[in-house]
């Protein structure tokens, strides 16, 4: 009993002796004011000249902050947290203040036990038991290939993460290591002007500190609890652990938000009684209000609250087989039967070339919203499988592939922007006169391999298009040239079709047309009207191969350049039938007809001696070299393969021109034959697959080739 008394005796003796040396410490509520407001002035205004501080009876011991190893909440991360030296190039200043146990003093600041602030951006400081921590956040290495810091982050995220769903485990995946939205230093709020508003700031920083706590052993529990249940359904399939998953995080969500309610009510209590005992007011208060309106500027503000999100959710992986490069997304025959869910406002470009894809919905594209090219060939696409909606979100859409699908008719909807529009190979079978819609900067359109004719194309159909330039309706079922086409087409393709005729009519309001191809139709020479093309000024090429054409065709436009009259019937070339052109013919090819020896005459090349380059006669039935060849002075290449030639007479290819030098010396002078070739173009010249026995030839005859390397005689028919 004495002994227990004796120890009670000193412990008060003890008691008496501190509280003694405290009272050598203690400083007026006004002084101790006014030096925090100093104190946060040098911190605020930088280079601002401070005030002088009252002295105190001995000076304050300072206590350094040692480096303390920490481990985060999530158990995964060992950090040594420095105590903040060297910021801002100089030494901290933080201390423990005497006679306040477990309170700190930073940089002219009292902060009570487990109070929390950010003295800089991205670095937070906690006051423990009368030192001071703080924690500098260290973002994780990303390996996403596009990344970004969002406002008022500290570490980048992946941009290819959209806010849709996210659940409570895995905020730190969103962004790097930046506090979680029920820290601390998050979750605090601002108001923090008095001294007394900021004891209940202090006090619902303890009493959040206690709820993170709560919060994150809850967090571990349903952590464990998941695990087991996972390892559990381990060898069930798919869908059940899709399932699981999804519950468990409506359970991490529903007790995210109860706590985070519990703590707001607790806090709007706080507040209520701080305002009814905040009623006092200093000797001068139009300097501590000068000196609050400093405070309230950026050095005791708290980090706002962090505004917790709906839903987050990383959008799930590309399929196997896909790619995303240089803002172009490839899913090249990867068995896609839909399209996959992307989200990246920075895809302009995609690629799903050979897959099943069959619909395209209304929603399709809302996560690529800046797309300008889409490639959708050899899918099982139809027309009831796109959404009406599908295409009105692509504002910058440029170009449109869906060749080889099953539609049957023009996609609905498409944007205005559209300029290349590509649907060959498909079932279209009827074009109304909206199915081009405001489509007037289209300039490409091809709708080859389909059941298309002047029977279900309405005559209006192209007349929306008013930027149209090259169209191509090859392979379908046409009978005569479409009607109603744009006046600004250029090239129009119509081969493998069945047309017939070509009257006046065809071309009068395309008259800036430069190429025409109908090759693979059922043309005769008689069928085309005199007055169809001949006054066009820009029509340079026409290609009518593999027609019924039994001569060269009269009427020809006057600026055609490009005669391709391949795989027909003919067995005349007509005098002067070229002879209205101007310029003039450049390139005739009649490769594959009837040409024989009385098929050609002098005056069939009329017109055309001085401007054609290239002549294509072979496989024909020409026994010789035909007349006015030689006279041909821009000719480069000469096709006469595959003919009857017997014989190169030396004329018939390179024309000579003789000079004569008689030499009066005697009798037995012979006067010398120089041979003075024309200057010639020729370069190429075919001979090969004829009856011509090379040692017969002169050797005058190729002379005025450039290049004797370029001269093909082999082989030759026995």
């Amino acid at each position: 009993m004495k002994k227990t008394a004796l120890l009670y005796y000193l412990l008060f003796a003890c008691l008496c002796i501190i509280l003694a040396q405290n009272d050598g410490y203690k400083i007026t509520r006004r002084g101790r004011r006014r030096m925090h407001y100093r104190g946060l002035r040098r911190g605020s205004l930088g280079n601002r000249r401070p005030r002088k501080q009252p002295q105190t009876k001995s000076p304050i011991p300072t206590t350094p902050v040692l480096k303390i190893p920490l481990i985060n909440t999530d158990e995964d991360i060992t950090e040594v947290i420095d105590s903040l030296v060297g910021l801002d190039g100089h030494e901290s200043s933080y201390s423990v203040l005497p006679g306040k146990e477990g309170r700190c003093f930073a940089n002219g600041i009292i902060m009570y036990d487990k109070a929390v602030w950010s003295p800089k951006p991205c670095v937070t400081c906690l006051c423990s038991k009368g030192k001071v921590l703080c924690d500098e956040t260290l973002c994780r290495p990303l390996t996403c290939h596009r990344t970004k810091i969002p406002e008022g982050e500290c570490c980048p995220v992946c941009t290819n993460i959209v806010l849709s769903s996210i659940s409570l485990g895995d905020e730190s995946e969103f962004s790097g290591d930046s506090p979680e939205p029920n820290d601390l230093s998050v979750i605090a709020k601002r108001k923090t002007h008095t001294p007394d508003e900021r004891n209940v700031v202090f006090k619902k920083g303890e009493l959040l500190e206690n709820k993170k706590n709560i919060v994150k052993e809850k967090r571990k529990r349903n952590r464990v609890k998941s695990q087991e249940e996972e390892k559990k359904q381990g060898h069930e399939n798919d869908q059940k652990d899709e399932e699981l998953k999804k519950k468990i995080e409506e359970e991490k969500r529903r007790a995210y938000e109860e706590e985070e309610l519990r703590i707001e009510e607790e806090l709007n209590k706080q507040e209520e009684e701080s305002q009814e005992k905040v009623t006092e007011h200093d000797e001068n208060e139009d300097e501590d209000q000068e000196e609050e309106d400093i405070l309230r500027g950026d050095v005791f503000r708290m980090p706002p609250r962090f505004p917790v999100p709906e839903l987050f959710a990383e959008i799930p992986p590309l399929p196997t087989g896909c790619s995303i490069l240089d803002n172009i997304a490839s899913c090249i025959n990867a068995k896609l039967t839909r399209i996959p869910p992307i989200m990246d406002a920075q895809l302009t470009s995609i690629e799903f070339v050979e897959n099943s894809i069959a619909f395209i919905p209304d929603d399709a594209f809302n996560g690529i919203p800046n797309l300008e090219r889409i490639d959708l060939r050899k899918n099982n696409i139809s027309s009831s499988g796109i959404g009406p909606q599908a295409f009105k979100i692509l504002k910058n859409l440029k170009r449109l592939y869906l060749d080889e699908n099953s539609l049957a008719h023009i996609p609905p909807g498409l944007p205005s922007t559209l300029e290349e529009l590509k649907i060959n190979e498909n079932q279209l079978h009827a074009i109304d006169e909206y199915s081009f819609q405001d489509l007037k900067n289209l300039v490409t359109l091809e709708l080859e391999g389909n059941k298309l004719s002047e029977a279900n194309v309405n005559p209006l159909a192209f007349q929306p298009l008013k930027s149209l330039s090259y169209l191509r309706l090859g392979r379908n079922k046409y009978r005569t040239i479409p009607q109603g086409l744009p006046h600004s087409i250029e090239e129009l393709y119509l081969d493998n079709n069945q047309i017939e005729e070509i009257t006046e009519m065809c071309f009068n309001r395309t008259k800036n047309l430069n190429i025409i191809v109908l090759r693979h139709n059922k043309l005769e020479e008689s069928r085309i009207a005199p007055l169809a093309w001949i006054n066009h000024e820009n029509l340079e090429s026409i290609d009518l191969s593999y027609n019924k054409l039994y001569h060269v065709p009269s009427y020809l436009p006057k600026s055609l350049l490009h005669l391709v009259l391949i795989g027909n019937q003919i067995d005349r070339i007509p005098g002067f039938v070229f002879g209205h052109m101007k310029p003039g013919l450049e390139y005739l090819y009649l490769s594959y007809n009837k040409l024989d020896d009385h098929s050609i005459d002098p005056v069939s090349f009329y017109g055309a001696y001085h401007s054609l380059r290239e002549i294509f006669l072979d496989h024909n039935l020409l026994k010789s070299v035909p007349l006015g060849i030689a006279e041909m002075k821009s000719l480069t290449f000469l096709r006469l393969n595959n003919n009857k030639l017997r014989s190169v007479p030396t004329e018939r290819i390179c024309k000579t021109r003789f000079n004569h030098e008689d030499h009066e010396d005697d009798d037995d002078d012979e006067s010398e034959e120089e041979h003075d070739y024309e200057d010639s173009q020729l370069e190429y010249l075919h001979l090969e697959y004829n009856y011509i026995n090379t040692r017969d030839l002169s050797p005058y005859a190729f002379s005025c080739v450039r290049s004797y390397s370029s001269v093909i005689l082999k082989p030759q028919l026995k």
